[in-house]
């Protein structure tokens, strides 16, 4: 009985353990469930990233292509353009772009005549030594221009017409108690002439203005500066033709100044003589040459002594 009894007890304890195991291997199962639902995931995960990275890498390859082909139309556009200043040579032959600059005849004048004349009597070496205008400085002074406020602007417009360019208000540098001045007072204005104007006033001068001065008898040799820089002066502007008699309101003087590059006053001399100023001939300048063996010609020889009996009378 009682071994009865041990091997029931023994059948049911390993019937026992055996449900036990049939009940914990589905549980094993689940966990394998779990392991594998989390595996898909991880794999969905990452063929996620997978396809953005492509998609990216793809996005990344369209631009860089975008660009190539931008640069390669731009390079093609632009070696196609290069073409077009040779069109525009050819079209330049026959009509040429350069502007022509003004010259006056005077200026052409001295640099064909003159220049070569001045380098056989004087004996330079290149044609830039030659000595040329630089500039003409034009002044008018009004004494009581700080009460006559109306004169100092109807001068300043007869110097503009006469220039053709606008005139400068001078001031005073120094104050004079027994002349009423102070410092910045309005004293007169000036022009300064350059370029093509200085030539074109140059001739107007010589040969309308000063033919129209009354008993003009030649200019003065005298009036060098040590620098071959001459001055000389006009007691009536109304010499020049560009001035109008019934707009004026009075009759003012003028003081020219004409600047050279020469070094010595017989250069200056030589080059206003030789643009055709009319110097008298009884100067210095001529006597030099006199004594030197260049006696003038009897044609020059008689002005000399009409000028002589005229000073004398």
């Amino acid at each position: 009985m009682v071994k009865e009894e041990n091997k029931e007890t023994k059948t049911k304890s390993a019937a026992k353990e055996e449900v036990k195991k049939t009940i914990k291997k589905p549980a094993a199962k689940k966990s394998s469930a779990k392991k594998t639902v989390a595996k898909k995931s991880t794999d969905k995960k990452t063929t996620k990233k997978k396809s953005s990275t492509k998609k990216a890498t793809a996005i990344k390859k369209d631009k860089d292509t975008k660009t190539k082909a931008k640069r390669s139309s731009s390079t093609k556009t632009a070696s196609k353009k290069k073409p077009e200043p040779k069109k525009a040579s050819k079209v330049s032959k026959s009509s040429p772009k350069k502007k022509v600059e003004y010259q006056p005849s005077f200026q052409a004048y001295y640099r064909d005549k003159i220049v070569p004349t001045m380098m056989m009597e004087l004996g330079y070496k290149n044609g830039l030594e030659v000595p040329s205008l630089n500039k003409i400085s034009l002044n008018v002074g009004i004494g009581d221009a700080r009460n006559e406020s109306g004169s100092l602007e109807k001068a300043s417009d007869d110097l503009a017409i006469i220039t053709g360019q606008k005139a400068v208000i001078t001031t005073a540098r120094k104050a004079i108690s027994n002349f009423k001045l102070r410092v910045g007072d309005p004293v007169g204005c000036r022009v300064t002439l350059r370029g093509w104007k200085m030539y074109e006033f140059l001739e107007r001068l010589i040969s309308i203005a000063l033919p129209r001065v009354r008993d003009f008898r030649g200019l003065s040799a005298k009036s060098f500066d040590g620098r071959g820089n001459y001055s000389l002066g006009i007691q009536e502007h109304v010499v020049f033709p560009e001035i109008d008699y019934d707009k004026i309101d009075k009759i003012r003087g003028l003081d020219i100044a004409i600047v050279t590059t020469a070094e010595t006053d017989r250069e200056g001399y030589e080059l206003l003589k030789l643009l055709g100023f009319p110097f008298r001939l009884d100067n210095r300048f001529e006597r030099e040459k006199n004594k030197n063996g260049n006696v003038a010609d009897s044609t020059d020889a008689q002005p000399e002594k009409l000028t002589e009996a005229a000073e004398v009378a």
